[in-house]
């Protein structure tokens, strides 16, 4: 079992102005993580962020969301990803996607107090686990399980279970690793008791984890920017009126 004790993969993002995006670039590949400076608290904006990092590479925008709080608890560490689809004159529509590779984030209003971010470098809590935890690292690299089944009521949703595993690869062999709260046993499932068992130790020693990552803040308009297959984040709780508004993406690179 991991523990707060052992080394951590913290990532403390590297502070690039959006102009120069070859020097964004190697962090981003480096260490999965970078944070946009120089950039308007604006939708517009965190296209062109998007544009701009990753070039010819952008493949697909999915619709921007403005998540505004006054007063918010913790988030857990989390990689995005949702499938959802909708209908829009009879056309359908994917609003999010379950491979969205690259997530941004954008600083709209800062809190007064908290709301610091944190993120970690799944490839290393993974590996880490293959000789810390063998058994979680089993699950985690070979467990089938329903990815969204906890959300299947969700209108939009489609009623088909989400098959995976939490670490894949795509046909490139670029790595995935997933951690959300959608995640439930295969319907019917012989093994089900030992994926929950697994899934709540997979809980824990994430919990753990984040007690011994670094935090950062950002300032206004500026954008952390996530290899959403590497990378997991999350935010200390806040009081006050925060704001950021959330972009994701695939490029040329997702599965």
């Amino acid at each position: 079992m991991l523990t707060a004790q052992q080394p951590a993969p913290g990532v403390v993002p590297a502070r690039i102005h959006v102009t120069d995006r070859l020097e964004a670039a190697h962090p981003l590949a480096a260490d999965g993580a970078v944070v946009l400076t120089g950039v308007e608290p604006s939708g517009d904006g965190l296209v062109l962020a998007a544009a701009a990092v990753l070039g010819e590479r952008l493949q697909q925008v999915f619709p921007h969301r403005l998540r505004a709080s006054d007063g918010s608890n913790f988030v857990h560490l989390h990689a995005d990803s949702f499938d959802f689809v909708v209908n829009v004159g009879g056309v359908e529509h994917r609003r999010r996607d379950p491979d969205e590779d690259y997530v941004l984030i954008q600083c709209v209003r800062q809190s007064d107090s908290g709301g610091d971010s944190f993120v970690a470098d799944a490839y290393r809590f993974v590996d880490h686990c293959a000789t810390a935890d063998p058994e979680l690292w089993d699950f985690l690299t070979r467990g089938d399980v329903d990815l969204y089944g906890a959300w299947s009521g969700l209108r939009g949703m489609p009623a088909t279970p989400f098959v995976g595993r939490h670490v894949e690869y795509t046909r490139a062999g670029r790595r995935i690793v997933r951690r959300g709260d959608g995640v439930t046993p295969l319907h019917r499932d012989p093994g089900a008791d030992h994926t929950r068992r697994m899934l709540a130790r997979l809980e824990e020693a994430v919990h753990a984890l984040e007690e011994t990552l670094p935090r950062f803040r950002l300032d206004k308009g500026e954008i952390l920017v996530l290899d959403n297959y590497r990378c997991w984040h999350g935010r200390e709780a806040h009081t006050g009126d925060r704001a950021v508004r959330i972009l994701t993406v695939r490029s040329s690179d997702a599965r």
